[in-house]
């Protein structure tokens, strides 16, 4: 799996783990979810815990399954309802903000522009 490992170090973009892996996609898709796709990704990995001693064919065949799945997950769906990033989850798709915190925070740039 050694091998693997540093084959993947070089790789930086959505577009080249998919082609590294050999995963069909569509460039739409990836252009708009491209992060989401490798954080998902990388969620899969943590979770299968891929053993350090299997053989690198293995290894190349979990994580292109993997990966696979990742994609697969953003091709019907959205990021809001996937909810990979933290900041997604917490704001369960909506924010507020007081009238009276943006009073302050209006005060405070009159101030400062002053």
């Amino acid at each position: 799996m050694r091998v693997l490992m540093e084959s993947l170090k070089g790789l930086s973009s959505a577009e080249e783990f998919l082609a590294f892996f050999a995963v069909e996609y569509d460039p739409a898709v990836v252009a708009v979810k491209r992060l989401h796709i490798l954080q998902r990704f990388h969620q899969y990995l943590r979770q299968e815990k891929i053993p350090a001693d299997c053989g690198e064919a293995e290894a190349l065949a979990s994580c292109r399954a993997l990966l696979e799945r990742a994609y697969q997950d953003f091709v019907h769906s959205s990021a809001l309802q996937e909810k990979v990033f933290k900041v997604l989850r917490d704001a369960d798709g909506s924010r507020t903000v007081s009238v009276d915190s943006l009073r302050e925070a209006l005060s405070a740039r009159n101030h400062k522009a002053a």
